[in-house]
């Protein structure tokens, strides 16, 4: 997962880093709000840690900022050194997803993390299918049957199609699909993604017709919507 970081201590940013590094997760730091806020115009991130007590924005702010102009704001974790009650409940009230009181052990925040994304998990058919509408997704085989007739696809435009399914009406920009995709950043030829995307538009016949439009954002990424949406 891509994580986003925000807090003026530079010895808390790398903790926050080093721990859910060493847990598979890539994490971005910022050691302010206003370019934390600049970064969720242009990228896409998973989760976001936010101090409260920040330059140029506060946490709160940059809370409130992502809930009004996200079209689907990631999960947020306020991780903070204020303790007192109202201001857990301002935090929370205000759309942080949880809120951590600093300083807590490694254990106890990568436990909140996990807790984070399985509330934020699309719900599948079972531990083997998911199932979006009409297209159906075999983890195992790495295969998408579209009414009971099975798509194949290559592993990376399985995985591809996957991310787009599961982030429906959500940007994907194109570091984040290269990163949790390609696990790469930028030294991937541009044309590889631009293949990749229209081979699932054709092979997954994404049009409105069968629910769906892949649009492409022009110096972004895409976004996966259901027809109906775009109407």
């Amino acid at each position: 997962m891509r994580i986003a970081v925000a807090d003026d201590d530079g010895p808390t940013r790398d903790f926050i880093d080093q721990l859910l590094g060493a847990n598979g997760h890539s994490c971005t730091q910022f050691d302010n709000g206003r370019d934390i806020v600049t970064a969720l115009s242009r990228d896409t991130f998973d989760l976001l840690f936010l101090d409260w007590n920040m330059p140029a924005m506060s946490g709160i702010e940059v809370v409130q900022w992502a809930r009004k102009n996200l079209s689907k704001c990631p999960p947020i974790i306020m991780l903070t050194s204020r303790m007192d009650e109202k201001d857990v409940i301002h935090g929370l009230e205000a759309g942080a997803d949880d809120y951590i009181v600093k300083p807590e052990s490694g254990p106890v925040i990568l436990a909140r993390v996990a807790a984070l994304f399985r509330r934020a998990a699309p719900a599948g058919v079972s531990d083997r299918f998911d199932q979006f509408g009409q297209y159906r997704f075999d983890r195992v085989t790495e295969s998408v049957t579209f009414n009971d007739v099975e798509i194949s696809l290559t592993s990376k435009e399985f995985a591809l199609a996957k991310a787009f399914f599961e982030n429906q009406h959500r940007a994907l920009s194109r570091a984040y699909i290269l990163e949790t995709i390609w696990k790469c950043v930028g030294d991937l030829p541009t044309r590889t993604l631009d293949v990749h995307v229209s081979r699932i538009r054709t092979k997954l016949k994404l049009n409105p017709e069968n629910g769906y439009r892949l649009q492409t954002i022009f110096g972004f990424g895409y976004r996966l919507e259901s027809a109906d949406e775009g109407n």
